[in-house]
């Protein structure tokens, strides 16, 4: 269609509804339309004041709660279509049936938008039912009112080519919600497959997390390629882009796509993996999510470290829990040289023992380590199984219990004193004032 059919098309468009809106006819069906849009609000605002969703859907199952739910929210769209519908009726047996044409176009209208809001109450994500549902009510009005070829053809006539491709309003159009669909049911696939993915007890965590990545990847990628398939666009066209983002890569993009290559790396090897213990630089935690581009540590105050997965490549990293959760905790002490030296090490090893979480397949063991300026120094290690519920703590009643056995046994910590001599007497200088 060119510039000058549309223009005819329009003219045309305009002169129809002209001759429309002289009609009596025209303000008769209009009035009817407000009368059954008061009608409708009138009867949805009494439902929804009579049914309460909570007690009504309790018990069902998720996809019908979220139908009902919809169902009553469009209560007043379903009660204007079935109102409009039956006055149209009623006109059609006591006049002309052109007489009648808004009544039908308004239920129809009507009907499409309840249809399509019901088609779209399976989805959760807010965005994506407005987008699909305003999309999709706009073609069905342009088909019920004839005017979705003209629409078409209007939006195709106008278009550029770039890089072999003609790009056209509605190759936009089009692309967008096909796009749209394609990812959402893309990711509907994924979070089925990675639910299935999580509950095999086969898998370790780090492999189960990469299949996830993995999976969610391909899947992107395939709905792409197949909305530009679909839509008309040849693959082999899109090479200029695909230049185009190598030096967006080679510029800007390194860190990302390192980040990104490094987490496949990470979860690959299995160097860490989702709950392990780990320290990089000053921060310490627990693994608590392999992302794409960082890893979450979980500090245990609240506080969560997010490390990108490049620098767990190429850092210095501690993993306390690689092979084995068996970690070992060391409690160093002092005492004065009043005390038995082996007779510490005997009480220290009996206080750990008797402390709850202390493993007892690795015993405890207690050295002497320094006799230093103000007493002995002692080294007491253990082992813990379950280094992610803290490590501190344990110390913490460790080295309490020891204070209280030391208390109860008379061996005293040290601590350094000094004397002070003072050689010769002082010089003062008194000051007298006048008392007047």
């Amino acid at each position: 269609m060119d510039l000058e059919a549309f223009y005819g098309w329009v003219l045309a468009a305009f002169r129809s509804v002209g001759a429309e809106v002289t009609s009596p006819w025209f303000y008769t069906q209009l009035g009817l339309i407000l009368a059954a849009t008061g009608v409708a609000l009138a009867v949805a605002a009494a439902l929804r004041s009579r049914i309460d969703m909570t007690s009504l859907a309790m018990g069902w199952p998720t996809p019908l709660r979220l139908l009902v739910r919809v169902l009553v929210e469009s209560s007043s769209t379903a009660v204007f279509a079935i109102v409009t519908l039956i006055v149209r009726l009623v006109m059609v047996h006591l006049t002309w049936p052109s007489r009648s044409y808004l009544l039908i176009t308004a239920a129809s209208l009507a009907f499409a938008w309840l249809i399509i809001r019901l088609a779209t109450s399976m989805i959760r994500n807010q965005f994506a039912v407005r987008l699909l549902s305003v999309s999709a009510w706009a073609v069905a009005a342009l088909s019920i009112l004839g005017l979705l070829d003209s629409t078409v053809d209007a939006l195709d006539s106008v278009a550029v080519v770039l890089g072999g491709i003609r790009v056209s309003p509605l190759l936009i159009i089009k692309t967008t919600i096909a796009m749209a669909v394609a990812l959402w049911l893309s990711s509907v696939i994924s979070k089925f497959l990675e639910s299935r993915i999580t509950s095999a007890r086969d898998l370790t965590p780090s492999l189960q997390v990469l299949l996830i990545k993995m999976v969610r990847l391909l899947l992107i990628v395939a709905a792409i390629a197949i909305v530009l398939a679909a839509v008309g666009i040849n693959l082999s066209s899109l090479a200029i882009f695909s230049g185009a983002i190598g030096v967006g890569v080679g510029f800007g993009l390194q860190k990302i796509v390192a980040n990104f290559v490094s987490g496949i790396i990470l979860l690959a090897d299995k160097s860490v993996k989702p709950g392990d213990l780990i320290t990089v630089g000053d921060n310490f935690g627990r693994i608590s999510a392999m992302n794409t581009r960082y890893i979450s540590v979980a500090a245990g105050d609240g506080r969560e470290f997010l490390i990108p997965n490049e620098d767990l490549v190429t850092q210095k990293v501690t993993n306390w829990t690689y092979t084995d959760k068996n970690t070992l905790v060391k409690v160093r002490f002092s005492t004065n040289y009043d005390a038995d030296p082996r007779a510490v090490c005997k009480l220290a090893v009996e206080v750990a023992t008797a402390t709850p979480r202390i493993t007892k397949l690795k015993p405890p063991s207690c050295l002497i380590t320094e006799f230093a300026e103000y007493g002995m120094n002692f080294s007491l290690t253990f082992w813990i199984a379950d280094p992610d519920a803290g490590m501190d703590n344990v110390r913490s009643d460790v080295m309490l219990a020891l204070w209280e056995a030391f208390k109860r046994e008379g061996i005293r910590v040290p601590y350094p004193v000094r004397d002070i001599r003072v050689r010769g007497p002082l010089p003062v200088d008194a000051v007298i004032e006048n008392p007047t």
